[in-house]
């Protein structure tokens, strides 16, 4: 309860009425998947661009401003994960219960394009993106919609757009270079891992990243308390504002990603943790209920990962999901325009940069 008397499941359903919006799930609405398109349209030219494109990262690294790795201590012992308030309850956000956690380290923000250029540059990796040459886009940040490129049919808003990858985040005619701050976006789970294999880290269990998330607040809607974002004053973190999908009036200040640092970190020191970009996880994404509508909900989803925080293409009217408990998945080949991650580490990574 809060200390109003009222619950967290009041408190989040007398938000919604206030801005007069019911929820309404799209199942794919959040992810888009390969799968979900019959035949992604793929570059006639695909070796050839690719290899174009590991020119401009090498290129690129002279321009980028370097961002700082930095890393933050997360305590270890009880931690809770879940929710006793479930607001999406067939991706089982609930009930809230308790786990023991080892102390870790966590990124402080997302990966940056960066520094995953540094890794590109002294590796020579291709995404998973780069060689099946394309992924998805948010309509919105094409040329006349995008309306040239195929659409996911339950989540029209969604491009597959031919030579989209983490250097050219809208297509061919678009260019990393400007973005060296923000978080580095079209890149799958698969893509994640190679990164995490590269850099001595991992990719979060859904617990570590909860735990993390509720920066030391314990059951917490948010992680910077139960207060939820509105469009007038109160913007903690990187959502949409306006009507979805086809009124954004970026009264946060960011009609796409911001950069990996803004906004205000929680307890932890952690950065946006929820809205921004949606993070990968290590654990695989299941529901144990039987029930009915809760299986055609996740139908298909066999090998799919789980994704957390929320982004900034959430909205309180189709996708509450900016919220610590909200889960979904994805596959682990697909990639967006709004989807990265972060790692946590077993031991702190900068004494181990210096011991090496």
């Amino acid at each position: 309860m809060s200390k109003t008397g009222t619950s967290k499941a009041d408190e989040s359903q007398a938000s919604k009425s206030q801005a007069g919006i019911v929820q309404t799930d799209v199942s794919n609405c959040c992810s888009p998947r390969r799968k979900d398109l019959e035949a992604p349209a793929l570059s006639q030219d695909t070796d050839a661009s690719i290899e174009a494109d590991h020119i401009s990262a090498l290129s690129t690294l002279s321009h980028m401003a370097k961002i700082p790795q930095q890393a933050v201590a997360v305590p270890g012992g009880k931690a809770l994960i879940g929710t006793d308030a479930p607001q999406i309850p067939v991706d089982e956000e609930g009930p809230l219960r308790q786990t023991s956690l080892r102390p870790f380290w966590m990124d402080a923000h997302v990966v940056s394009n960066a520094r995953f250029a540094e890794f590109v540059s002294e590796t020579g990796y291709e995404t998973e993106a780069e060689r099946l040459g394309d992924s998805f886009v948010f309509y919105d940040f094409l040329p006349d919609g995008g309306a040239q490129f195929q659409s996911v049919a339950a989540a029209p808003w969604w491009r597959m757009v031919a030579g989209a990858n983490w250097q050219k985040p809208c297509g061919p005619d678009s260019d990393v270079t400007p973005l060296a701050d923000h978080p580095v976006v079209h890149v799958s789970w698969n893509d994640a891992q190679a990164f995490a294999k590269w850099a001595g880290g991992r990719l979060p269990s859904e617990a570590e990243w909860e735990h993390a998330a509720r920066g030391g607040l314990g059951d917490a809607i948010f992680p910077w308390g139960d207060r939820a974002p509105n469009e007038v004053d109160f913007f903690p973190c990187n959502i949409w504002q306006g009507i979805f999908p086809n009124q954004n009036d970026t009264t946060d200040g960011y009609a796409g990603a911001a950069p990996v640092d803004a906004f205000q970190p929680n307890g932890y020191g952690l950065y946006n943790m929820c809205g921004n970009v949606w993070e990968w996880t290590s654990q695989p994404f299941k529901v144990r209920s039987l029930k009915k509508e809760v299986k055609m909900a996740h139908q298909g989803k066999v090998g799919f990962k789980i994704v957390k925080g929320g982004s900034f293409l959430c909205h309180i009217s189709y996708c509450y999901r900016y919220r610590i408990a909200a889960r979904t998945g994805n596959s682990p080949d697909s990639s967006t325009s709004h989807t990265g991650f972060r790692l946590v580490y077993d031991t702190n990574p900068q004494q181990t940069r210096e011991a090496g």
